[in-house]
């Protein structure tokens, strides 16, 4: 009798929620369990709510190393070794990520398999600024249609510290795959100015430091593999929010640096400017930026990375510090070279832009006194066009620009093109 009655309290009680008959609408009994109507529409709402996404099929399509650097040679001029590099370590990242995905569907692992662990190939970038460190990686994730983010080492801290949380890196490639778990999983991540994080004189530090070693440590931890737990919509964690647990296994981690102050250390190993024996010897010039091709990990770890940090990332290669001849051509050959994107911009309200050629030569010379490559051909274009962008949308006379070596060189206005000169000319 004790244990009917038992059975009979029981019953008249959500399982899940606590709640007794009396304060429900409906009580639904199955083996030794009831939900109420209140739960099994909160069941409803969580199944509705969150995405339906369909198994993760393999790249089928996965290019060639050929075909990847192919690619990379539309958007980025010169850097031949750094692209032929990352392409080889992009393949074969994603052979690995397919070889895996095809284990798991299958069900099935083979003694071979379970023989030959294959490890990912995390890349490092060095090269000084603007060499395009940051468009080979976002240029890899165009050409592979995988999520893609940019995280900048200097603002990073550890976790507790004010600043942005490492695995908030995660976060945001997770909103870049509009919330699709398993698509952030085999995402592409770049991390810059890397050298940023390094202990300044190579030791091990006793004390914490919230935006070296300490950081260092924490990226290890999601470069080498691990599940982190994320907040689903971004923003700080709290106890009880619902996370997306993130498998970073399969995420290619690309990280840039210009490692300012590596050449000396480069140089002091190698003692002389050669490297080799007898008539085979290479010379070495200390003070160009080829030296970065006799990088090894040991000279990263004088440098201030930590070992652990060096060892996984396994595919390095340098940037070369880019010349005139490659600042021209970056103005005018890539797909998204600068005088097409003006252009374009100015083709939206109808009037045709032109360079002289020796306009692009004289902002190439002042690019290259900024010393900063590529990136300071931006900011020189913006300067130079400035008042013209500003007076054509309120001009409908206006058909043709030309911009002169004068806009660049003593900032003297454009030669306008109106309708009135156009019908005068023909």
């Amino acid at each position: 009798m004790t244990e009917d009655k038992d059975d009979s309290k029981f019953a008249q009680r959500c399982s899940f929620c606590g709640k007794p008959t009396s304060q429900v609408k409906r009580l639904f009994s199955g083996h030794e369990s009831s939900i109420c109507n209140e739960c099994v529409e909160l069941c409803s709402d969580l199944l509705h709510s969150s995405p339906d996404y369909d198994e993760l099929e393999e790249i089928t399509e996965l290019s060639p190393p050929a075909e990847i650097k192919q690619f990379l040679d539309e958007y980025v001029i010169g850097q031949e070794m750094a692209k032929k590099t990352v392409s080889v370590a992009v393949y074969n990242h994603y052979k690995r990520v397919n070889h895996q995905l095809r284990l798991r569907m299958s069900g099935k692992v083979t003694r071979k398999s379970e023989d030959i662990e294959l490890e990912k190939s995390n890349i490092l970038l060095m090269g000084q600024t603007g060499t395009g460190k940051t468009l080979i990686a976002r240029s890899l994730a165009k050409f592979l249609k995988v999520p893609f983010t940019i995280a900048d080492a200097t603002v990073l801290t550890e976790a507790g510290y004010v600043g942005e949380d490492v695995e908030n890196i995660l976060v945001r490639l997770y909103q870049a795959a509009d919330y699709n778990q398993q698509l952030t999983e085999r995402g592409i991540i770049y991390i810059d100015e890397l050298d940023k994080l390094s202990r300044k004189d190579g030791n091990p530090s006793i004390t914490r430091d919230v935006s070296g070693e300490g950081v260092q440590q924490g990226l290890l931890k999601i470069l080498e593999g691990t599940i982190a737990n994320i907040p689903p919509k971004g923003g700080r964690k709290h106890p009880e929010q619902a996370f997306v647990p993130i498998n970073t296994e399969n995420i290619l981690f690309i990280c840039g640096g210009a490692f300012d102050g590596l050449e000396k250390i480069v140089a002091r190993r190698i003692g002389r400017k050669t490297v080799g024996f007898g008539s085979d010897s290479i010379h070495v010039d200390t003070d160009s930026s080829d030296i970065f091709e006799h990088v090894t990990p040991g000279d990263l770890i004088e440098y201030g990375l930590i070992p652990e940090l060096v060892g996984r990332l396994p595919v390095s290669t340098a940037l070369h510090s880019l010349d005139e001849d490659a600042l021209l051509s970056i103005l005018t050959r890539p797909k998204n070279a600068l005088t097409k994107q003006y252009a374009r911009l100015m083709e939206f309200d109808g009037v045709e832009l032109r360079f002289e050629p020796d306009a692009l030569k004289a902002a190439v010379k002042l690019a290259m006194k900024r010393k900063t490559g590529a990136r300071a051909l931006r900011s020189i274009f913006e300067k130079a066009l400035l008042e013209t962008m500003y007076l054509i949308p309120s001009s409908s006379e206006i058909t043709e620009v030309i911009i002169t070596e004068k806009t660049f060189t003593e900032g003297e206005e454009p030669i306008m093109i109106t309708k009135a000169k156009s019908k005068k000319a023909g």
